[in-house]
């Protein structure tokens, strides 16, 4: 495998002088505009908890109480100005879509213990969260903590990337469309967590801290992926979640040549002929000469293995989990290359 094939790793936690590096958890909030994310923000901003979160919003909703305090931008270059809550939050205004925000908030480390990031009603989380895979310097100080979706309940959809959706407005809708948009989000995404709400109130204990993307949710994730089940296509007929298990130990190296094909070269097609693109990925893994399990966690072109903390018992059968979320899947064809990759011989293995 020629050097700059290799996988991208998430960076790190590199130890300073005196100790370990202390890192702040970021979650990032998206939704399609008018959803609820600035309700949702502007609640924890002005409710009372013991977190001191800076939140950094990309832009106000109308009529926002918080909106004549800060300036969005000025000239159309990137402005931001800071305001310092009652309940101990920081509050940015920025144009910028992250990075630069992130890097300049660092600079009041120590007034804050956490981070959340308001997409733009339009933007691709993913972008925002390979951030966190592959700048050395910022993965130092802070680390992705979990993608929340806030959907509108009476349109939705922006959802395949998220770890957990509230589904904002159900006093706008019945009981019958509420069931029927519930369908809708698991037929996207097998994995995610929902929870239902009015005004975006929610119990903040569900939303912050999931450690989604880190080896504290390897037991979770565990006990989840067995839960989820294939769906069928979303109603445009191209998203969907699928899913399999496969016996065995297998080599970590022919798991990342079955994973950069599917990822990176988009080698599979489906049975329509059609290119499979995955979106998010996850999965538990049994690896040759791993005693622990070792958990799978990708978002678009980016992915990790990571060994969790937790065994594989003697009673247990070793097997790999997988689940996919993406557009074109194909459940039966993606077990049968999987099964044809991680089989073969002509590779050394896990030298």
């Amino acid at each position: 495998m020629e050097e700059e094939d290799e996988c991208p790793e998430l960076v790190p936690i590199q130890e300073k002088p005196g100790g370990p590096a202390v890192q702040i958890p970021v979650t990032i909030i998206t939704g399609y505009l008018g959803a609820g994310k600035t309700t949702l923000l502007n609640y924890i901003l002005t409710e009372q908890h013991n977190k001191r979160i800076a939140v950094i919003l990309n832009e106000f909703g109308e009529g926002s109480a918080l909106e004549k305090s800060l300036a969005v931008s000025q000239g159309g270059e990137l402005y931001e100005e800071w305001l310092e809550l009652r309940n101990g939050c920081l509050c940015c205004s920025v144009k910028d879509n992250g990075l630069k925000a992130i890097e300049n908030l660092m600079e009041k480390k120590g007034k804050f213990d956490y981070i959340l990031l308001e997409t733009t009603g339009l933007a691709d989380p993913g972008a925002v969260a390979s951030m966190f895979w592959v700048d050395a310097e910022l993965g130092s100080d802070v680390y992705l903590d979990g993608i929340v979706t806030v959907i509108d309940a009476k349109y939705g959809m922006q959802i395949a990337l998220a770890d957990l959706t509230i589904i904002n407005k159900t006093d706008l809708v019945n009981e019958t469309e509420l069931l029927k948009l519930r369908d809708v989000v698991r037929s996207i995404n097998g994995c995610v967590k929902i929870l239902e709400t009015q005004k975006s109130r929610v119990d903040l204990s569900e939303v912050l801290d999931l450690h989604s993307f880190d080896i504290k949710d390897g037991e979770r994730l565990s006990e989840k992926l067995q839960l989820v089940k294939a769906s069928h296509p979303h109603l445009d007929q191209s998203m969907r979640t699928v899913t399999f298990e496969v016996p065995g130990s297998v080599s970590e190296d022919l798991i990342n040549i079955f994973i950069q094909n599917l990822l990176w070269e988009k080698m599979f097609k489906n049975k329509a002929g059609v290119s499979m693109t995955v979106i998010r990925l996850k999965g538990i893994l049994s690896l040759n000469k791993k005693e622990k399990k070792v958990m799978l966690q990708g978002v678009h072109e980016l992915y990790e293995l990571d060994e969790t903390p937790e065994l594989w018992d003697d009673q247990e059968p070793r097997l790999n989990r997988l689940v996919f979320i993406g557009r074109n899947l194909d459940g039966d064809v993606l077990k049968r290359e999987f099964i044809s990759a991680v089989s073969r011989r002509d590779c050394v293995d896990d030298s």
